[in-house]
């Protein structure tokens, strides 16, 4: 139970209750109802900070730009730019948000596979850093939006290079397969076709391997890649880019030594975890070992990163309020039945734990420091079979049962761990259940509510009634 809370963590056990940088979870949630997501500043700017290490540790200068699809509320956003960290961002709707929570255009990485026209336009209004243009086509785009707004756009050239990572196949992004990026005798077909353009500067180019890789020697593979391209290019044209993008996907422990039973590849995936800065080191020492001379290109250059669960991930949790129980027969249980317990946090703000069987890690928010050890069949609210925590497709990649304190009944708050990456920002209204609060526990200790929980006017706050 306690491998994800430790002296290294946010959370911790006071009075037999779980609180989040010494904030009283189980109060928390009395206050501003459940579902309810807290994240903690501190573990956010921690987890920056540990990333931001590689800085120091490899040969040119370096940008972490955060993954603002992974969590995009404004406090969280502000938060980050408050840490000094820039911010990749996915649509115009995210360039919006990230510029209304105060990223200067310098600071932004606009991403992408189907950008439309106003969303180019805005980018290139705010001069952001680079566009990352997914296709030769969306380079055209590019370029005439910039020529009909007098001035010229900042872009980087996205590839895909095949590299297999041992991921979900639903996360890998630089196979051929994947529907991101160019393939490099594309990209510099590109770069020989615009060279004379008075509209487009190629500033940089860029991959993305995949999210919760669990192997790091895939980030050598990207570098010796990127390092290629670049010291190619270097050769065949007068100019030279100024940055290399090896994207993100470092992972986060979801399980952390806790009593997980799920299958052995799901536990693998899940339980990955390795220094983010020393992978980027060793990259680096592999590239100049095995390539003098694309290595030499690389120290010319800026090394950007795009982390997002890495940075948001194991810094929020979900906490749920248990609101009906019952029972089931079942002759392989102790006394002869399958107790459940229904919550009001469903696969509606909880989506991966549905597309990818995500495990999160449950608990007793008001018992936290008693054993786990009664064995619960655990569910959302949501009118469909599949909104559960268990595994009910017969493949382990979700535990069969959740371990929780004995006795459990309605009205006891459980909390989610390590679900503040993908949850809220994939969230929806399904079944007409509101979107739920987001607190912001501050550097001072001061909880905050970033996002209010939303009312039934907000259910139909789009809709026109004529």
């Amino acid at each position: 139970m306690f491998g994800l809370i430790d002296n290294d963590s946010y959370l911790t056990v006071s009075d037999g209750r779980l609180c989040i940088d010494g904030v009283d979870a189980v109060e928390l949630a009395r206050s501003h109802a459940t579902p309810l997501f807290i994240y903690s500043e501190a573990r956010i700017r921690r987890n920056i900070a540990r990333l931001t290490d590689a800085g120091g540790r490899i040969p040119c200068p370096m940008k972490a730009c955060y993954a603002a699809k992974a969590m995009s509320t404004l406090g969280i956003l502000r938060a980050i730019r408050n840490a000094e960290c820039d911010i990749e961002v996915n649509s115009g709707g995210e360039l919006w948000k990230a510029l209304r929570a105060g990223f200067s255009g310098d600071r932004i990485i606009f991403n992408g596979t189907s950008k439309e026209a106003w969303e180019i336009e805005l980018a290139i209004q705010n001069d952001v850093y680079a566009i990352q243009a997914d296709s030769v086509y969306e380079l055209s785009l590019i370029e005439a939006a910039a020529r009909s707004l007098g001035t010229n756009a900042n872009v980087s050239l996205r590839l895909v290079p095949e590299i297999e990572s041992g991921t979900h196949s639903g996360l890998r992004t630089a196979l051929l397969t994947s529907k991101f990026g160019m393939m490099p005798d594309e990209a510099f077909a590109a770069i020989a076709q615009y060279a004379d353009s008075d509209h487009l500067v190629i500033r940089g180019i860029h991959l993305h391997v995949g999210s919760q890789n669990p192997d790091p020697s895939v980030y050598a593979e990207a570098l010796a890649t990127l390092g290629r391209f670049a010291l190619r290019l270097g050769r065949i044209s007068s100019r030279p880019i100024e940055h290399i993008n090896i994207g993100g996907g470092f992972p986060v422990d979801h399980i952390g030594g806790t009593r997980a039973d799920i299958n052995e590849d799901q536990a693998a995936i899940l339980s990955a975890y390795f220094d983010p800065a020393g992978a980027l080191e060793s990259a680096w020492q592999r590239l100049a070992a095995a390539d003098p001379a694309a290595a030499e290109a690389v120290s010319k250059l800026t090394l950007l990163i795009e982390p997002g669960r890495s940075i948001i991930g194991d810094a929020g949790i979900c906490l749920t309020t248990v609101r009906n129980a019952k029972s089931r027969p079942n002759a392989d249980m102790p006394g002869g039945v399958d107790q459940w317990l229904l919550t009001d946090a469903g696969f509606n703000i909880l989506l991966s734990m549905e597309t990818y069987k995500w495990y999160y890690h449950l608990i007793s928010a008001q018992r936290a420091g008693v054993p786990h050890e009664t064995r619960y069949k655990v569910a959302g609210p949501l009118c469909d079979g599949g909104d559960v925590y268990f595994d009910i497709e017969g493949k382990g990649r979700l535990p069969e049962y959740r371990m929780l304190p004995a006795g459990v009944e309605p009205g006891e708050v459980l909390a989610l761990l390590n679900c503040g990456a993908y949850s809220l920002a994939q969230a929806s209204q399904y079944n007409g259940r509101f979107l739920p609060a987001v607190v912001l526990i501050g550097i001072d200790g001061t909880p905050q509510l970033i996002r209010r929980r939303e009312t039934l006017d907000d259910l139909i706050r789009a809709d026109s009634l004529t």
